[in-house]
């Protein structure tokens, strides 16, 4: 089974969008063109391309689930402007090519590289994106990986109910491979830069319960019937946090920039 499959509308209103400073970075890295070509890559409920869309106003969104896609199709055509074009496509990263002669300017991978054949996809990319073009990969810290005192909570209530290892859907989570940065500078996007975007944020009980549904390791169809159990624990381990109803959090996005040498000498 896929890792998000059945996670797609939590997925949509539970995780946190991309911060409008992020948004504005990746403007600033890519190359401008007309039309400005964008291609975001495990793209989910479109969150990406929903922050980008003032930037690039021809986009592709991909995504291996199916229900993902419905998603972000439900998501970005409410709001685009007639002289956006938007196509989507049901395919892995790493088999994705879009038309001939189609080279977009920039290509996200939002919250997605980890769980991609990152070389194969980085060589794939390379066969169309613009000479000038530019490669992102950025994602913020999971409630996995969070380290303040109610992720950390939420986090052993998951673990009380399904284990200890990290579930990947049902399956588990692979041990993370070289660090992101070193990948690319083997790749032919080998000119990297590294942003840290901050962010903060204040989550009620009830996001929080989402954003784990949302996510591969706390899937809703994994607890079973201990849901409702599931639920009332954690409702109990995060009371003890809350301020004003709220669970604060600092996070932050670690953004990397990549694009071929000959690039950044013909900037």
């Amino acid at each position: 089974m896929n890792a998000f499959a059945g996670t797609s509308s939590y997925y949509r209103r539970f995780r946190p969008g991309v911060p409008k400073d992020l948004a504005a970075l990746l403007n600033q890295a890519a190359p401008t063109g007309s039309p400005r070509r964008l291609v975001d890559i495990g793209s989910g409920p479109g969150l990406v391309v929903h922050a980008l869309l003032p930037y690039f106003d021809d986009v592709f969104v991909v995504d291996a689930e199916p229900a993902m896609l419905a998603e972000a199709e439900a998501v970005l055509r409410p709001v685009l402007s007639t002289d956006h074009r938007l196509r989507t496509r049901h395919a892995l990263a790493e088999d994705f090519v879009p038309p001939e002669g189609w080279r977009p300017h920039l290509v996200t991978c939002g919250r997605a590289f980890h769980w991609l054949d990152q070389p194969r996809f980085l060589d794939r990319i390379s066969e169309y994106v613009a000479p000038d073009g530019v490669v992102a990969v950025f994602s913020d810290r999971s409630l996995w990986t969070g380290d303040c005192p109610w992720q950390q909570a939420a986090r052993e209530v998951v673990q009380e109910f399904l284990g200890e290892r990290r579930r990947a859907g049902d399956g588990f989570f692979s041990p993370l491979g070289p660090p992101y940065e070193e990948v690319l500078r083997a790749s032919a996007f080998c000119d990297v830069t590294s942003t840290v975007v901050p962010v903060h944020r204040r989550w009620s009980v009830d996001q929080v319960i989402g954003y784990l549904y949302s996510t591969s390791f706390a899937a809703q169809h994994l607890f079973g019937d201990r849901l409702d159990a599931f639920e009332a624990a954690l409702t109990g381990a995060l009371a003890p946090f809350t301020e004003g109803g709220r669970l604060p959090e600092d996070n932050a996005f670690t953004v990397l920039t990549a694009r071929r040498a000959a690039a950044r000498r013909e900037r």
